[in-house]
């Protein structure tokens, strides 16, 4: 019986990439390092009084002045969590889930754009998303150790790669539903391919790309507690260490921060997107 070692030949190239390129991988883990830091100094240093009014002026901010529901929901959510203890697990999760998305997001959108706007780059990038979505999301976890340690660094590059699909497809769908005679009349004015791009694709993709931008965030938060597997720390690590212990209170203290910062981020993210639309 014929046997392809297929894991051997993965193995084999990111132990080659480990040798050969080492100091590359030093250099990216220390910028996501860095990224990471720079988010838990800053969403840390403020008195958690402080975070949590800012919080709760994002949301009013994003759902306008006359609503005040997930304002309210906002300054709820997040006094409960300071109850508990969990506020500083809260803010590690929240910068790794923001440095992830980030990252996720500077290399998706251009992803997004050469798809959106080419046959060939979205015949391309097609299938390499749906291998990225569909691969076990504990698979990422083992290139990324190899190739930088344990710790938030792998944690994150494991993130970036589940959480980067939906932000290119919908930049990718928000950019293929702008409708022709808009394109043909923008190239009847005289437009260069970047003002198209610039001025009338974005814009218009805008709605999509925000929703984009809204499933890159729920995907990066899902990750945390498998993140925490490797060091990652934060309310996933509160998570791992009750089932590891058979904690229920932990386990469920860390679920229910987790949960809370889903719903506002999610709520947020969506407001915004829905404001975008509006004005469209």
């Amino acid at each position: 019986m014929i046997s392809i070692p297929i894991g051997e030949w993965f193995d084999a190239l990111i132990n080659w990439l480990k040798d050969t390129f080492p100091a590359f991988f030093g250099a990216v883990g220390t910028v996501i390092d860095w990224c990471i830091s720079l988010f838990e100094t800053v969403l840390s240093w403020p008195h958690p009084w402080v975070m949590i009014l800012v919080f709760t002026g994002l949301a009013w901010a994003a759902c306008g002045l006359k609503k005040y529901g997930l304002a309210l929901f906002s300054l709820v959510g997040f006094s409960l969590i300071m109850g508990m203890g969990l506020w500083s697990h809260t803010m590690h999760t929240l910068a790794l889930v923001l440095a992830s998305t980030l990252l996720a997001l500077l290399i998706g959108i251009p992803v997004g754009i050469y798809a959106g706007r080419s046959e060939m780059g979205e015949r391309i990038v097609r299938p390499i998303l749906d291998f990225m979505q569909t691969m076990p999301a504990f698979v990422y976890l083992i290139p990324a150790v190899m190739l930088f340690s344990l710790g938030k660094v792998p944690g994150a590059i494991a993130t970036v790669i589940f959480a980067m699909p939906p932000c290119v497809r919908l930049t990718t769908l928000g950019l293929r539903q702008v409708p022709h005679d808009v394109l043909e009349a923008s190239d009847a004015f005289g437009a260069t391919p970047l003002q198209q791009l610039v001025k009338v694709q974005l814009p218009m993709a805008l709605p999509s790309i925000l929703a984009g931008v809204n499933q890159t965030i729920m995907l990066a938060l899902s990750m945390v507690v498998i993140a925490a597997m490797i060091g990652a720390g934060g309310l996933g690590g509160q998570v791992l260490r009750g089932i590891t212990q058979l904690r229920i209170d932990i386990g469920f203290e860390g679920g229910i921060a987790i949960v809370i910062l889903a719903m506002y981020l999610d709520r947020v993210t969506h407001a915004l997107g829905s404001r975008s639309a509006r004005k469209q």
